[in-house]
């Protein structure tokens, strides 16, 4: 098992966020946590990669283990480097007053001297063409689409394996959507291990091998795509049926 959630208890103040959740991820999987706003999806993402929340100080009880070991005192930046996970969050976080190059420079900041970088690089803009043609631009001139691109590039530059993506499709036109999601089924094609958070949960069930829903800070239905697009009450609750 590559992450292991085990009764995962969160609290923000008087906040309980999560009420003991577990999943887990198997190496090459993609697994997807749906469901709606203030479900705890976000506050899964930000307790696994180990960033502090913006809200008030987190309390943590339960274990989030990685190949077995806890991670629980595990640095934000060791998560990167040494972990090789890498989050994609949600509304992007790029620096836009920086060029395109410029956001995935930076993020090669804890990389080894002898990474063959240039060749990483080609692959973002083969992943992504329209990096390439903007890649001297501010990145905060380009469109949400692209920018949502360039956070996914920013990402993959840091030598990760592992993936993990808060609301990637937000503000998206339909076809550019469907362009994203291609990438990242063809980056689990070549490896990659991606969990991912998103709003629309048909796409995300379409795209991911198994998936948990979460309701109010609590796992409220689990298993493979297929079946959770077939339950029923799944269906009426975020697939509109």
């Amino acid at each position: 098992m590559l992450l292991s959630v085990e009764n995962l208890i969160v609290k923000y103040g008087n906040i309980q966020a999560l009420h003991g959740i577990s999943f887990d991820v198997d190496e090459g999987e993609i697994v997807t946590l749906i469901g709606a706003n203030g479900a705890g999806k976000t506050t899964s993402l930000y307790s696994i990669t180990r960033l502090p929340p913006p809200e008030a100080p987190r309390v943590i009880s339960g274990d989030i283990k990685y190949k077995g070991q806890s991670i629980l005192k595990t640095s934000p930046d060791s998560v990167v480097k040494d972990l090789k996970m890498a989050l994609v969050p949600e509304g992007r976080h790029i620096f836009g007053n920086m060029t395109v190059m410029e956001n995935l420079i930076l993020a090669t900041y804890s990389r080894e001297k002898d990474a063959d970088l240039e060749s990483e690089y080609k692959r973002i803009f083969k992943l992504f063409p329209r990096l390439e043609e903007r890649k001297d631009q501010r990145s905060e001139s380009l469109s949400g689409g692209e920018q949502q691109m360039l956070a996914v590039g920013r990402a993959l530059m840091t030598g990760c394996n592992f993936i993990l993506l808060d609301e990637p499709s937000m503000g998206l036109a339909p076809v550019l959507k469907y362009e994203l999601f291609r990438t990242l089924k063809q980056l689990n094609e070549e490896g990659m291990t991606i969990l991912l958070i998103e709003q629309n949960a048909s796409l995300a069930l379409h795209l991911a091998h198994r998936g948990y829903v979460l309701d109010t800070g609590e796992i409220v239905a689990q298993g493979s795509s297929e079946s959770l697009m077939n339950d029923p009450k799944v269906k009426k609750a975020y697939l509109g049926g």
